[in-house]
């Protein structure tokens, strides 16, 4: 448990994929944020998994990066990169 935790926030964390999805597309966090209408600490913050978007901010990063929702938020972590083959 995060002791920064607020009433009625999530006690299960959302990972997500959004550092990945930006790197493939050479997009920097200030690019996004500008792009989403969201400061450029709070893409940092939701890439280190500090804070959980708002489920129209998680839409809008999946349409901004034109993939389903799932591939970029999970309840489960993500495998990591070169961990496993297939």
């Amino acid at each position: 448990m995060s002791n920064r935790s607020k009433a009625g926030a999530q006690a299960e964390p959302i990972y997500n994929r959004i550092a990945v999805l930006r790197a493939e597309r050479g997009i920097s966090r200030r690019a996004l944020a500008e792009a989403l209408g969201v400061h450029y600490q709070t893409v940092g913050y939701l890439e280190r998994g500090e804070y959980s978007p708002s489920l129209h901010l998680a839409l809008r990063i999946a349409r901004y990066f034109e993939v389903p929702v799932e591939v970029v938020f999970s309840t489960d972590p993500f495998p990591r990169i070169g961990s496993a083959e297939g």
